[in-house]
């Protein structure tokens, strides 16, 4: 069994990886992503909420690294009200979005959104462009199929219909 040496915090922020990766208990984790179908999903998200950012009161970023304690990079961060001040999200965002790709395993994928809501994410998105299928989590009805084929949320409340973004 291999072990790797843990790496300070301060040493992970300073650094630039591309792509960036997570940094989970003193160790980085490198992310799934650049596959055409992860950045088509990842582009019509990022579209899709964009267009309504005013009408909403959100903001979309991708990409952005959020924190408690451990410090992941979501697919898209949605924030509600102004542009964040802060460069690496320490408050909760209101929704976390993940796209999966071919390689992801749910147990890693599990671990990421109890992360997001242990911050006190409001909402879960995992979207699989292979399947079409997406996932929501929420601290209240843990994590479940979306089976309407429309991703929603409340407070506010707002709709993403699946076959706009898989189209």
């Amino acid at each position: 069994m291999t072990t790797r040496a843990l790496i300070p915090v301060e040493e992970y922020l300073r650094s630039s990886y591309d792509p960036d990766c997570d940094y989970v208990d003193g160790r980085i984790e490198e992310r799934n992503l650049g596959e055409l179908d992860h950045g088509w999903v990842q582009a019509a998200l990022i579209m899709f909420l964009g267009a309504r950012r005013k009408e909403w009161g959100i903001q979309v970023i991708p990409e952005l690294r959020v924190s408690a304690t451990r410090y992941r990079v979501p697919d898209v961060t949605v924030v509600l009200g102004p542009k964040p001040s802060e460069q690496i999200l320490t408050k909760p965002p209101f929704l976390c979005i993940e796209i999966l790709s071919p390689e992801d395993r749910m147990g890693r994928i599990r671990e990421r959104i109890q992360d997001y809501l242990t911050m006190g994410v409001a909402y879960v998105w995992v979207v699989d462009p292979q399947t079409k299928q997406a996932y929501v989590a929420t601290a209240s009805d843990g994590f479940r199929e979306v089976t309407e084929r429309v991703l929603r949320t409340e407070s506010p409340a707002f709709e993403v219909p699946l076959d706009e973004i898989f189209s």
